[in-house]
């Protein structure tokens, strides 16, 4: 494209406005199809079937069969399009723009031919659809795994007993159904109980339409304005007037300060959040404290581990440090 322009300087305009090397060259596209800059495009329609029909290389066996058919079907590709129609008359009329015409010529050619805006949200709505069904397969899996482990079964059963959903076995029996479909029957009744009744966290939680990325993409307008509320807020409250913290500013600093996400602060027993949170680690000198005590206790952890100690024997002995001579 690029080179293109750079020759145009060097090219001379044909008669009646045409440039050599756009749309149809040096003949004009109107007097190619045999139609005038009036007609409508039922009539160039009507006369490039026409025309494709009798200059077809399976028909005209002319020498210039080919060029005929290509030179018909470029015509029509220029004109049968509104818009290229349009830029081909602006360059009948102003053919000195040479630059302005190889621009928009060689604009459309490269043009992406689908509308970039539908292949974005085809995208989104392909990747959120693998989400959420990957999302329920996880959920599904964790439940299924859940249902297997007896010590779930056993609650399961006892929570369906006490609310009177599980099945009496003697009217089932009573009802004609078979063993296998009794079983099944009981299946169905513990795995509603256990999804109603066990809390599941991390990648195996239950999805919702709202964790999806589209419906995340929309909603990150009222995020983004929800936060700077917020912000403000905390700003105000907490740096401007000095109010002393509340429970859950002081567990959203702690949890902030160790660097857990709300799913993984949840996931921490209710006294070792306590815990955290009585140490005051929003403090810098409570938060230094506390990470050399974990070192130390990283640390020791280490020492006492019988792999690791293999490991430290083993760098010691042929580490990067040691020195060897082999010969050859």
């Amino acid at each position: 494209f690029v080179y293109a322009l750079t020759r145009v300087g060097d090219q001379r305009l044909v008669g009646d406005g045409l440039v050599p090397g756009l749309y149809c060259g040096d003949t004009n596209c109107y007097d190619v199809l045999g139609v005038t800059r009036d007609s409508e495009k039922s009539e160039i329609s009507k006369s490039y079937r026409r025309l494709a029909i009798k200059y077809h290389p399976d028909r005209y066996k002319g020498a210039d069969a080919e060029e005929k058919f290509r030179e018909i079907a470029t015509a029509y590709e220029t004109l049968k399009n509104e818009d290229e129609r349009s830029d081909y008359d602006y360059m009948l009329d102003h053919p000195e723009e040479y630059y302005y015409h190889y621009y928009q010529f060689y604009r459309r050619r490269m043009a992406p031919q689908v509308d970039v805006r539908i292949v974005i949200g085809a995208v989104i709505a392909i990747i959120s659809i693998v989400q959420y069904v990957s999302w329920y397969q996880s959920y599904h899996s964790a439940i299924s795994y859940a249902l297997q482990q007896a010590r779930y079964r056993t609650q399961a059963k006892t929570v369906a007993k006490e609310t009177g959903v599980f099945p009496d076995d003697r009217e089932l029996r009573k009802s004609g159904l078979t063993k296998d479909e009794i079983k099944a029957e009981e299946e169905q009744v513990l795995r509603r109980v256990i999804e109603q009744n066990i809390n599941i966290m991390g990648g195996y939680r239950k999805p919702h339409l709202w964790d999806v990325l589209a419906l995340q993409l929309l909603l990150c307008p009222y995020y983004g304005v929800h936060y700077l509320a917020w912000y403000v807020q905390w700003v105000w409250k907490f740096n401007f007037n000095k109010c002393p913290y509340g429970d859950e500013e002081k567990a959203y600093l702690t949890r902030k300060r160790v660097g857990l996400t709300n799913n993984q602060w949840q996931l921490l027993e209710e006294t070792k959040r306590r815990d955290l949170i009585k140490k005051e680690l929003w403090i810098n000198d409570n938060w230094v404290v506390y990470k050399k005590q974990q070192e130390e206790e990283t640390r020791e952890k280490l020492a006492q581990n019988t792999r690791h100690k293999q490991y430290r024997r083993y760098m010691k002995n042929h580490g990067p440090s040691r020195m060897t001579f082999h010969e050859d």
